[in-house]
């Protein structure tokens, strides 16, 4: 690892202590250095604070003048909820800037490269570019599509089953997992689940972590509006946000103004084959600046998904258990796919042991192929 390699390591430390907050913002991480030594450092802790150029900046004063600054994104160059990276860059004297990947924000994209390279600084891009589009893979979805990066959750015993046929699941993995996913939520801006997951578990959907300071908007997919009032998710509304999604035309008469008195928010969405369309639910979501989505749902929310080829990453906790049983449900129902041609294929896999369960990370090939991860 050279020396660029190493500072940039750094960086992406820094960035990734703010995993969660950021949002819709990416998370940053920078550190100015000179001779070898670390001068200066900082990160974005969320939106509409300083970014982390200028903390970066802040804390290296006047020694920032002819030293090297690494940042694990573009400097952005427009005014936004805060001013220009880059000014602040040039204004104090940094000689060089390494960055480790291009910001893919349409209001940047190579221009803050450029507005330092015209300023006279040295600049180097691509350092450690595959690690910073990882930490950022949300962001870096919903920035160019305004949607947000569907993340799939599901626990299943070594056979591939969510439950018992008689449906019991609690718990089918250990509890090291359990709180892995606890902070798999708190990742994210909104956790999905369908109406059958509600019906038959009442979950409560929230992040149950001691310094947990965000609150995950808690969706539920509900083509016809059946959530019960005495449900967890709707006594909670006040507090902890929540919304149903529902096919328009099919809210029963008087709900959706009950829901909406205890604080649920009700979306009226496009219908097909008389569930909610994904593809409205996304834009949906994304119009209020979701910009990562749990999904949590039950095997026809999770087909639905599927089929839509609307998942852009795939987290499976595996139980050292067999539950066997033809009519035990597996993570996703429907038809499935008819021939292994049209199976979804996975890539990128990653493994690791997390109590006596086994978490598996991958991500759809096409995505990988069509320049989503590198």
């Amino acid at each position: 690892m050279d020396r660029d390699q190493a500072f940039m390591t750094r960086a992406l430390e820094l960035a990734a202590l703010a995993r969660g907050k950021t949002s819709p913002n990416p998370m940053v991480g920078a550190v100015i250095v000179s001779d070898g030594t670390v001068l200066g450092e900082g990160y974005h802790h969320k939106a509409g604070t300083p970014h982390a150029e200028v903390l970066a900046i802040g804390q290296a004063g006047s020694q920032a003048r002819g030293a090297t600054l690494y940042a694990s994104l573009e400097p952005c160059c427009h005014f936004g909820r805060t001013p220009p990276c880059t000014e602040a860059i040039i204004r104090a004297g940094v000689k060089r800037v390494v960055v480790a990947t291009p910001d893919p924000n349409p209001l940047v994209a190579g221009k803050g490269l450029q507005a330092l390279r015209q300023a006279g600084l040295e600049v180097r891009s691509g350092v450690l570019d595959a690690e910073a589009r990882r930490l950022n893979e949300a962001f870096f979805k919903y920035i160019v599509t305004r949607q947000p990066f569907v993340t799939l959750k599901a626990a299943m015993s070594l056979d591939g089953k969510i439950a018992t046929r008689s449906g019991d699941s609690k718990w089918i993995t250990g509890p090291e997992s359990r709180n892995l996913v606890q902070h798999v939520r708190a990742e994210n801006d909104a956790v999905l689940v369908g109406i059958g997951t509600v019906l038959e578990d009442d979950p409560l959907l929230t992040v149950r972590l001691p310094d947990a300071e965000k609150k995950p908007l808690r969706v539920v997919a509900d083509s016809s509006l059946r959530i019960p009032p005495e449900s967890q998710l709707v006594q909670t509304a006040r507090d902890y946000p929540a919304a149903v999604a529902v096919v328009e035309g099919r809210c029963p008469p008087g709900k959706k103004e009950m829901l909406t008195e205890r604080g649920v928010e009700v979306w009226e969405l496009p219908g097909v084959d008389g569930l909610v369309d994904i593809q409205a639910l996304l834009q949906e979501l994304g119009s209020r600046e979701v910009v990562g989505l749990l999904l949590e749902g039950g095997s026809l929310l999770n087909a639905s998904f599927l089929k839509a080829r609307a998942i852009d990453k795939f987290i499976f906790f595996v139980a050292p258990r067999i539950i066997g049983g033809s009519s035990a449900p597996g993570p996703f129902g429907g038809a499935g796919a008819e021939n292994l041609a049209g199976a979804p294929h996975l890539t990128a896999l990653e493994c690791q042991k997390v109590g006596t369960d086994l978490v598996i990370v991958g991500y759809p090939i096409e995505r990988w192929e069509a320049g989503g991860e590198k």
